[in-house]
């Protein structure tokens, strides 16, 4: 089965000043952020800003496996990965710890599906598995974002998420899975009461979704 995806502007890469308009909101709002060239800086500056021996949980992201973050993350040896761990275990009878796992790492690294210039992150989910640790569960949250997701207001980020993010989830999801995505779960991100806690690696390139 071939899904269409429709062309639409929410692929192309906001300038330089739209980024740092971002920043700065996001900055107000109590989130770290770091405006970064490229995925591989990211890569790079992951490792730096998450200590060997953490429990690190990486949300479904195709930013994360684009630029290798994934990889290093789940088989690198250098954390204590949760997903490869939970994905091991019995989901009828593990139940509780897999979800308990999932929800509070020390530090969760992921993506968001965009990011408004007033200083919001907007995640659809289709299981939800990620948006415990997002919201505060995890000790610490890194999300890197490429120059694409960012957008004016929620309003944008909302069709941002519908008109551009959802098929292309669901076409992946099709050729993976067999079966199509949905917006199941939405997660706003207004503010980071707790400084320190969220950082958005902001990159001057476009990737993943």
């Amino acid at each position: 089965m071939t899904t269409s995806v429709p062309e639409t502007p929410f692929a192309d890469a906001a300038p330089g000043r739209r980024l740092e308009r971002a920043a700065a909101a996001l900055t107000a709002n109590g989130f770290t952020v770091e405006i970064l060239d490229d995925a591989a800086a990211a890569r790079s500056r992951v490792k730096e800003l998450v200590p060997e021996g953490a429990t690190v949980f990486t949300g479904a992201s195709e930013t994360l496996r684009l630029s290798g973050i994934d990889e290093d993350i789940n088989t690198g040896g250098r954390y204590e990965a949760v997903k490869p761990r939970t994905l091991a275990m019995d989901r009828t009878t593990q139940a509780d710890e897999i979800r308990r796992l999932r929800a509070s790492p020390d530090v969760v690294v992921g993506s968001v599906h965009a990011v408004t210039e007033t200083g919001s992150l907007v995640v659809a989910s289709g299981s939800g598995s990620q948006l415990p640790s997002y919201s505060g569960g995890a000790a610490r949250a890194i999300w890197i974002v490429g120059a694409q997701k960012v957008v004016p207001d929620l309003s944008g980020a909302l069709r941002r998420v519908e008109d551009h993010c959802l098929p292309l989830e669901n076409a992946r999801a099709q050729e993976a899975y067999g079966w199509p995505s949905a917006i199941n779960r939405l997660l706003i991100l207004n503010a980071e009461y707790q400084p320190g806690r969220g950082t958005v690696l902001l990159l001057r390139e476009t990737i993943g979704f």
